[in-house]
């Protein structure tokens, strides 16, 4: 266990991953701290206390929490007054065991590991960024956080629970819930999970604690869907909380009592309510950590549309990363509460150890293979690759890491030379199906492209549900709507092929990653392609269906048809003529230089 430490860079793939990790300089040896707090004593900063939500504070030599392993002090060198002169040092002469070192510097590690487990939990929403509940102008106005420090026995108040503004103990306590959950204006819409049991706990705590204070729990729906958690939520009314449906809309304080008036509209009642509260608890929800930009990038990860990480699977491979051997753990997929974390702790570790113990994995025979001697080495195809499993050198071919390839086949369809084979998905595989499907009447067929894991499952999905849909439509399955290449698309045109539907998963949940971003940037070179040669290019659509999107993928065959119906004969015949392919200028020896489209 590497603690005070953060990860800087991750290379390799599943098994074999080199991870660089930064030991921070903590200026006090652990191994010969022996936690006196003599350096404490003498320490003449003080700083507010992260841990204790700045309700109290440190000094600049401190332990960060109780339990902290090891536990022994960091010297926080921004706090300090300085070491270069030293312009204080009075810790170091005071440590009998010499464990102050001011010359400590950060060190870098190197580990080999074989998995990865992605496990580093969530951030607090700041209300200050929406103040409309004044928890930066009223003192009395405190997050759950900070609550919970006031009420706790091993909070800066020792257990005496009061409120900040005068230090007296609260009545009439308000709760606020879905304060930066549930909000599509601050860009939160998701619950945020823990919010509404944790002010239950609460209410209960108060109750058994202080039976005189009166609670008031203001919500838009209480969702108490775990094990036991609809018992305590009638506990709580039982005890004599009171629970109002509607968020308010006002807040006020009275500057001589310091409480606080809040309006609200009880949607239960149809009454527009005014409560005197002396103490008001803002339930803020979660979000995701500040590190998960950086951790996403380190291991090519993708992210969902509210900001967690996104599985491979939500329901097959729940905690599995899209890149193989990484694995997640926590908050950092979803909120979750503890035991649904330990859960997914659990499984984690399960799926981890299952690798690590097989010795040698198994993969899909459709990984993608370069052909040495066609290679130009421009490097197009390492750049596309959404899991960095080709490795490129300027002087050299391109090499495909099999073991962290998962066939989407971006890869391929940039390659402009030929060197690069999908198995079982080659060029000559997809040509033949378009021409197969065009050879006879094709101005009464629409060709579609459609992503094996969402839109042909989109139409799995309407087969089943049996929804109809026009039968002219003819798919063709390929890994990724990444795969579908410019030649692919100008050949269906060519074979007069009226209508071209290229389709996929949804922009923000591509099963590889982010592939389908280069599926974007395709479609628009040949939107651009087609109307330089006179063709339209609203012949040409793109789509994204997901695989439990049934009724939209016959909503969109039958938006199709119509447009295959306007599509007349002389126009087939134009793209036929006008997309013909020109003949190839011959290569120079030397490789030519390409610019890569990011």
């Amino acid at each position: 266990m590497l603690t005070y430490s953060e990860v800087e860079e991750v290379a390799g793939y599943i098994g074999n991953f080199t991870v660089k990790i930064r030991k921070k300089a903590r200026y006090v040896d652990p191994d010969l701290c022996t936690a006196c707090a003599e350096c404490v004593k003498v320490c003449p900063v003080t700083k507010p206390d992260e841990f204790e939500m700045g309700l109290s504070s440190r000094k600049a030599i401190y332990i960060p929490f109780p339990q902290a392993v090891p536990c022994s002090y960091i010297l926080n060198m921004d706090d300090c007054l300085g070491n270069n002169p030293i312009a204080c040092g009075k810790c170091a002469e005071v440590c009998e065991p010499k464990a102050i070192n001011y010359d400590d510097r950060d060190e870098i590690v190197t580990r080999e590991v074989g998995a990865i487990i992605v496990a580093i939990g969530l951030d607090v929403y700041d209300p200050t960024e929406m103040d409309e509940y004044g928890y930066t102008r009223f003192d009395n106005v405190v997050t759950t956080m900070e609550f919970e420090w006031l009420i706790c026995a091993g909070g800066p108040t020792a257990g005496h629970f009061v409120r900040p503004g005068d230090h007296q103990r609260p009545k009439r306590i308000g709760f606020i819930q879905c304060v930066g959950s549930r909000n599509p204006k601050i860009g939160r819409p998701y619950c945020s999970n823990i919010c509404c049991m944790n002010t239950i706990k609460d209410t209960l705590l108060l109750a058994d604690h202080y039976p005189d204070v009166e609670n008031v729990v203001f919500y838009q729906d209480i969702r108490a869907f775990g094990k036991s958690f609809e018992d305590m939520f009638q506990r709580s009314k039982e005890a004599g909380t009171r629970y109002i449906r509607g968020l308010p809309g006002d807040i006020e304080e009275d500057p001589e009592t310091r409480n606080l008036i809040i309006t609200v509209e009880n949607t239960t009642s149809g009454k527009l309510e005014r409560h005197e509260l002396e103490m008001v608890v803002l339930s803020v929800g979660v979000v995701p950590p500040k590190d998960l930009a950086k951790i996403s990038g380190l291991l090519t990860l993708s992210k969902t549309s509210d900001g967690f990480l996104m599985e491979s699977h939500p329901k097959l491979k729940p905690v599995d990363a899209p890149t193989r051997g990484v694995y997640f753990a926590g908050f950092c997929e979803a909120p979750k509460d503890i035991k649904d974390s330990v859960c997914q702790a659990g499984a984690a570790a399960s799926r981890a150890g299952a690798l690590l113990n097989a010795g040698q994995i198994q993969i899909e025979a459709i990984t993608s293979r370069i052909d040495e001697a066609a290679c130009m080495r421009c490097g197009l195809c390492a750049a596309v690759c959404p899991y960095g499993a080709i490795t490129w050198k300027k002087s050299e071919p391109a090499v495909v890491i099999e073991a962290a390839c998962a066939g989407c086949g971006a890869c391929g369809a940039t390659c402009q030379f030929g060197a690069i084979t999908m198995r079982h998905f080659t060029d000559d595989q997809l040509v033949a199906q378009v021409r197969a499907l065009l050879d006879f009447e094709p101005h009464d067929k629409i060709i579609v492209f459609a992503c094996n894991w969402c839109s042909y499952a989109g139409g799995d999905m309407a087969g089943i549900s049996r929804i109809q849909y026009p039968p002219t439509c003819r798919l063709i399955r390929t890994m990724c709507s990444a795969r579908v290449s410019e030649e692919l698309v100008l050949e269906a045109f060519r074979n007069g092929a009226p209508v071209v539907l290229v389709s996929g998963c949804h922009f923000a949940d591509c099963h590889y990653i982010n592939a389908n971003r280069q599926t974007v940037k395709r479609v628009d070179r040949l939107w651009d392609q087609l109307e330089k040669a006179g063709v339209r290019p609203e012949r040409l659509q793109l789509e994204w269906i997901s695989a439990a999107e049934g009724q939209k993928f016959a909503k969109v065959m039958y938006q199709m048809e119509e447009l295959r119906k306007t599509v007349t004969t002389e126009e087939i015949e134009h793209a036929r003529q006008a997309l013909q392919p020109k003949p190839k200028k011959k290569l120079r020896k030397k490789p030519v230089a390409l610019a890569i489209d990011d």
